[in-house]
């Protein structure tokens, strides 16, 4: 079970921790992605969905 949005396909990323010393070690950047319920093609489903398509109003919740 990936945390992928299904209508954007916003996921995981990967970037860099940077010390004071500037020392870099590998991390990752998830993305806000909540559990909703919203009507995709004609069906209600219940899947991932990012903060910003929530926000823009991209679905219609149910």
């Amino acid at each position: 079970m990936s945390r992928v949005c299904s209508v954007c396909g916003k996921g995981q990323t990967t970037g860099n921790n940077v010390s004071h010393s500037h020392r870099k070690t590998r991390r990752t950047f998830k993305a806000n992605v909540q559990k909703v319920s919203f009507v995709k093609e004609g069906k209600v489903v219940n899947d991932y969905v990012c903060t910003r398509c929530l926000k823009s109003d991209k679905i219609e919740r149910v």
